[in-house]
């Protein structure tokens, strides 16, 4: 593959896509729905997840994390298919084309909205850099719950609203929970090298056994979400039904990740990611017909 479509990572961009894509399709049967706003807001989702992913890929080669040893995919400045600067380039480069796409969105959501940019973009060079690296505090999923999840999903609804909803709380913690088991496949599979490196991630932590009980929590947890919401009058029924559809992929997912280890956890990295498009898919869907 081409060194820069490796380098932005393909099978992670379903967990910018997903919230986006629910935030959005909640906010369908409003009068004020504008296309506009969800095109520029899923399109600085995009860029946003490939700063972060360039980042990840500079800063844990700089800080010695990335070595020969890892088993995950190919990193471009670790196997030296492009020089260090030239990704730290391209990850300034995209955090500046999502400020710029992203100040339409400022400028039609207001103060919120730009509380919630610049904390997007202190999240990517936080993630993997600065003095307090997410990543290497056990933060990882934390960071993908809140920022691909809760900010994403109830974020772009408010671009249409002008307000958030319970049912936007609702659907942003599901789909933040989703988010953050693409993180903790990530991290269960380099517990060895991160552990080395002294990256203490939440999987370094607790140890790949617990790891693989809260992977289960963490795909399951979701669906049991979406059915209270429904229950309490929160959530429409076909939505919910449509979404849950999807708990056939959690459920295998969850059987593979529970015999899996190691480099053998690359192909389940990408799935657990489909996952998270699939049910904002389906649900998405579900809102539309409703």
């Amino acid at each position: 593959m081409n060194p820069w479509i490796l380098a932005t990572r393909p099978r992670t961009l379903p967990a910018a896509i997903g919230p986006i894509l629910v935030g959005n399709a909640l906010a369908l049967s409003l009068t004020q729905f504008s296309w506009l706003i969800a095109a520029t807001s899923m399109l600085c989702a995009l860029l946003l997840q490939i700063a972060v992913n360039l980042a990840n890929d500079y800063f844990d080669f700089k800080s010695g994390i990335d070595t020969e040893e890892r088993l995950g995919p190919v990193r471009v400045t670790q196997s030296g298919l492009l020089d260090p600067s030239k990704v730290r380039n391209a990850m300034i480069a995209c955090l500046v084309l999502a400020l710029l796409v992203g100040s339409l969105l400022i400028y039609h959501g207001g103060w919120p909205i730009a509380i919630l940019a610049a904390a997007s973009i202190l999240g990517a060079l936080g993630y993997s850099g600065g003095p307090y690296p997410l990543a290497s505090h056990g933060l990882g999923e934390v960071a993908a719950f809140v920022f691909f999840g809760l900010v994403a999903v109830v974020g772009s609804y408010y671009l249409q609203a002008h307000d958030t909803s319970v049912a936007a709380w609702i659907l942003g913690s599901a789909i933040g929970l989703f988010n953050a088991a693409v993180m903790l496949v990530n991290n269960t599979r380099d517990i060895p090298t991160d552990a080395k490196a002294g990256k203490r991630t939440l999987a370094v932590k607790i140890g790949e056994g617990q790891a693989r009980v809260l992977y289960q929590a963490l795909v399951y947890l979701p669906f049991a979400l979406i059915i209270g919401g429904f229950l309490l009058g929160l959530l429409p029924g076909l939505p919910v039904l449509l979404g849950g559809l999807s708990l056939i992929l959690a459920r295998k997912l969850n059987s593979e990740f529970s015999q899996t280890t190691g480099a053998a956890l690359n192909p389940l990295l990408g799935r657990t990611a489909k996952l998270t498009v699939i049910f904002s898919a389906l649900f998405s869907l579900g809102l539309a017909l409703a």
